[in-house]
């Protein structure tokens, strides 16, 4: 195991280097320049020269890159344009925003039912919820839930992340109330994705001859589901981790109606802003985060099923 676990982490230093060079080219091969942020409308070529100096921008492309990867590398993904605060902080605190959106769990509880009670009354309900969460573009559901939550019944906050504009986190029902529609919104097709894969599996698996010989050698319907379960952990996982990196990256249109304090809000801010220091931070840590997601998910995979190993 431990042989499997070092040749996935070699296969991945390629991997993130690659992921390094595109997040560092695709912010500078967009046209504009990124100081226009920072410098006033009546700036001199002076004044503009000195902070293309101060921000490394008037070194060619491959030194800025060194740089910038060796900081990277440090913790050091520079201070915004904008604001003027570490990239690193700002990013790191979105992210965790938008980590606590996520609740597409019981996707794979309504998959491991319905593919356990096939053409019963619970599959068909399983079922058509997974259906409508996939038919369902997330942006229309999450204003349709503040019209009628936040505008309509004045039950649930409309837009924010905390009391008065508040955007720190907090364990309590003052910051849970900006939490559950958002949550929900963004929930609801990775949802149902997961629902679907894991009832078409779970029902495959159920069909095999072994979970026919373990009922025969005389096992209770429980320890018969937690073969099941074992059986389709490894491909469940791969699906839930693939959705959670779309998350994290594909959260922009969410995030703009709730206007809540995640990476994509954060993302969406540095485009228009030509933020340059900190569009290419967020990109780096959603790429690494997907990249990282993507090398657990594998180990736990192999954790779970010693044929994924030796193969």
């Amino acid at each position: 195991m431990l042989a499997y676990i070092v040749r996935r982490i070699v296969y991945v230093i390629p991997i993130v280097i690659s992921v390094a060079l595109v997040c560092f080219l695709l912010v500078h091969i967009t046209p504009g320049d990124p100081l226009v942020a920072v410098l006033p409308a009546d700036a001199s070529q002076e004044l503009a020269d000195q902070m293309r100096i101060a921000y490394g921008f008037d070194r060619p492309l491959p030194v800025q890159f060194g740089l910038w990867l060796w900081k990277a590398v440090n913790g050091d993904l520079g201070h915004s344009i904008a604001t003027g605060r570490p990239v690193l902080s700002e990013v790191m605190r979105a992210v965790g925003n938008t980590v606590t959106l996520i609740g597409f769990t019981l996707g794979l509880f309504f998959g491991l039912i319905a593919g356990y009670f096939r053409d019963t009354w619970v599959d068909k309900v399983a079922t058509g919820i997974a259906i409508a969460g996939v038919s369902v573009p997330h942006y229309w559901l999450g204003m349709v839930l503040v019209i009628i939550f936040s505008v309509q019944l004045s039950w649930l906050p409309a837009v924010g992340a905390g009391p008065g504009g508040s955007g720190a986190w907090g364990w309590d029902w003052e910051h849970i109330r900006y939490l559950i529609l958002p949550a929900i919104t963004t929930s609801v097709i990775p949802m149902g994705i997961v629902t679907r894969t894991v009832r078409a599996l779970t029902g495959d698996i159920l069909s095999q001859d072994f979970v026919e010989a373990l009922r025969a050698k005389g096992l209770r319907e429980a320890q018969v589901f937690r073969h099941v379960i074992k059986n389709a952990a490894p491909t469940a996982m791969a699906v839930m981790g693939l959705q959670l990196g779309y998350m994290l990256g594909g959260s922009i249109l969410i995030e703009t109606v709730f206007s809540w304090p995640g990476s994509g809000l954060l993302l969406n801010s540095a485009i228009f802003q030509r933020d340059l220091p900190l569009l290419q931070g967020t990109i780096l840590v959603l790429a690494l985060f997907f990249v990282c997601l993507n090398l657990m998910v594998d180990i736990a995979q192999a954790a779970i099923d010693p044929r994924i190993k030796r193969s």
